[in-house]
């Protein structure tokens, strides 16, 4: 049940918070640059990395890309007639929290890298 109202959360989340940060990024870029230094001030650092703001909607939106994609990934097993044993759904909801969540480690740890 977890998974799946995850899924739902998720999906919603990047729509509403993906849309809004892309439409303010996209105004801040149309209206200068000052504006694009006040939308770039509030998630980084003078040094240009990150800030807590910055790493909770970068780590936050990239979770929920990778639980989404995961959580689809199992809708799609489940569409096939596969998977409705009990013990196999719950170890394939389980893997989509272990999967999305090192699969956003490892995206942030490659970012670091370069």
């Amino acid at each position: 049940m977890l998974a799946s109202i995850l899924h739902r959360v998720t999906g919603d989340g990047m729509a509403t918070v993906g849309a809004a940060l892309l439409v303010w990024w996209l105004a801040a870029i149309a209206a200068g640059g000052q504006a694009y230094a006040t939308f770039l001030s509030v998630f980084t650092t003078s040094a240009g990395h990150l800030n807590p703001i910055g790493w909770v909607a970068g780590v936050g939106l990239t979770f929920s890309l990778f639980q989404h994609m995961m959580s689809g990934i199992r809708h799609l097993v489940l569409d096939t007639g596969a998977a409705f044993e009990l013990k196999t759904n719950r170890l394939l909801a389980l893997l989509t929290f272990v999967f999305s969540t090192l699969l956003t480690v490892l995206f942030w740890l490659y970012l670091g890298i370069k």
